[in-house]
């Protein structure tokens, strides 16, 4: 009888790969989800792997073909799915990739905004090269441009305006440097948090209307929500039978929920629980209609 021979086992070889090191291998197939690559050091499987986005940012992409060689950088290691995450990209933007690798999440970065996009902000970094792709090597994503609500990002940026961000991480599939605006200013809620509590009547603009409740400014940068069940004493069916944008309103505070930066509000409550002078100086004897 025979002997079998064993195939190599996957899991020693991908603990002795880390993210940055430059593999080689042969194309094993090519699809629109991304290319499969039997790496030279282990060629038994092609666990290789290049995803759309982390292609030849160059013409040269056109010449990648299955059973051509390609020479790549790895980005990540997948346990779970026994993958080899590879960019090509990143070996043939070797001063870009350099630059990134060697930023420090937290490190403060400064530049000038290079363009504004409905998905976020580019910045043209003072000491970073430029990007094949992008016009800048900086990006801010929406939620990290303000901690105030905003409807345009050209509220808070302009095209040319100097800023100085906060580095979050190195993005391997874009190439960039994701950086938080926000980060650099005091956070209003948390201020907020501070001193508010549970209970405390506020008074406020209603900035919203939505289905389900209505939010309100309580104070510069902190809004929190009324839901439709706290509106009034009696069933409401739509929140703007009852207040609109604009209007001045009073509310109480039910709960602040500091981890996820929420603020629930209830106008029915404030309603019961605040009383006003009857006249000056007296305090009076029952809850305000």
């Amino acid at each position: 009888m025979g002997t079998v021979e064993k195939e190599p086992s996957l899991a020693p070889f991908l603990k002795t790969v880390n993210v940055g090191d430059v593999l080689t291998g042969t194309v094993a197939e090519m699809t629109r989800s991304g290319t499969t690559v039997l790496l030279d050091a282990f060629a038994s499987d092609p666990v290789g792997v290049i995803g759309p986005l982390d292609m030849s940012w160059g013409s040269v992409a056109d010449s990648l073909v299955a059973g051509g060689r390609v020479s790549a950088e790895v980005v990540a290691v997948d346990f779970r799915e026994k993958q080899v995450r590879l960019s090509r990209s990143a070996t043939e933007n070797p001063q870009l990739w350099a630059y990134l690798k060697a930023l420090c999440p937290g490190q403060q970065l400064s530049g000038a905004v290079a363009a504004i996009e409905r998905f976020g902000i580019f910045v043209d970094l003072d000491d970073g090269p430029d990007h094949p792709v992008f016009p800048g090597v900086g990006f801010i994503s929406m939620p990290e441009l303000s901690w105030r609500r905003f409807e345009d990002p050209c509220e808070v940026v302009s095209v040319g305006e100097r800023i100085t961000c906060e580095f979050l991480v190195f993005d391997t599939r874009n190439g960039e440097a994701r950086l938080s605006l926000r980060a650099t200013q005091p956070d209003p809620f948390e201020q907020f948090a501070r001193h508010a509590h549970v209970g405390q009547i506020l008074h406020g603009s209603v900035t919203k209307v939505v289905p389900f409740g209505v939010f309100v400014r309580v104070t510069e940068g902190v809004e929190g929500l009324i839901h439709l069940s706290e509106l009034a004493a009696t069933t409401v069916e739509a929140p703007g039978e009852e207040v609109q944008i604009g209007d001045e309103v009073a509310v109480i505070i039910i709960e602040i929920d500091l981890q996820r930066r929420r603020l629930t509000l209830s106008r029915r409550s404030s309603r019961k629980n605040h009383w006003r002078p009857t006249s000056p100086g007296q305090q009076g004897t029952h809850p305000a209609a």
